[in-house]
């Protein structure tokens, strides 16, 4: 069942999700709502052309940050610096590069302009946070999302060179005090560098601890 939500700051349970891990449509993203849904293990995923759609997925994909695994030639990359890396240096930047960044196999992005303009809110308030990825002083990539309770959600991340996107991902899991990253969706990729699959009651048992 897809619940309707209305003017109330109120989600339904996520247990009640449908299988692909939709929960509820409507609302709106403002900075109260959307730190109740990622307090929830709720997260806005949806196009230009849908309304809101908020997603609890029964099985969530995530990477604890002392399990990352990192390859002997990224070793060598960050031994070398190649890259500069930063925190919160360039925030609205990095969203921007998320969303237009062309993408294997996708057409168009989920990050709209509503989207960008509501985690830049939440980056203001001091909730959602990026990692930015420099070389010769252009930002070369980078990652953002929801920082709550000890568990950063992922929500996007771009490479505009290769690594620069791994090298950001690695400084978190090593520069921040944090239980859990949440990269909500399964990617070969992320597989590839630790993360894998936990149920949603794990997942809600170490958010709300």
């Amino acid at each position: 069942m897809i619940f309707e939500l209305s003017e109330d700051l109120v989600f339904p349970n996520p247990a009640y999700a449908e299988d692909d891990g939709l929960l509820a449509l409507g609302g709106d993203l403002s900075v109260e709502r959307l730190l109740l849904a990622y307090s929830n293990g709720i997260f806005p995923w949806f196009n230009d052309d849908t309304p809101i759609l908020w997603y609890a997925p029964h099985q969530r994909f995530v990477l604890f940050p002392d399990e990352v695994k990192i390859s002997k030639s990224m070793k060598q990359i960050l031994k070398r610096q190649e890259f500069q890396i930063s925190l919160n240096k360039a925030f609205a930047d990095v969203i921007t590069a998320c969303a237009t960044i062309n993408r294997d196999g996708q057409d168009g992005t989920w990050i709209t302009t509503d989207m960008q303009a509501a985690y830049i809110k939440l980056h203001e308030k001091g909730y959602a946070h990026a990692v930015e990825v420099w070389k010769d002083e252009k930002l070369v990539g980078g990652l953002y999302g929801v920082f709550i309770n000890g568990v950063f959600c992922g929500e996007s991340m771009f490479a505009h060179v290769s690594n620069a996107s791994k090298a950001a991902l690695i400084w978190l899991c090593q520069n921040l005090e944090l239980k859990l990253i949440d990269c909500q969706v399964y990617t070969s990729h992320l597989e590839s560098m630790g993360a894998k699959m936990i149920d949603r009651e794990s997942y809600l048992k170490i958010l709300q601890s």
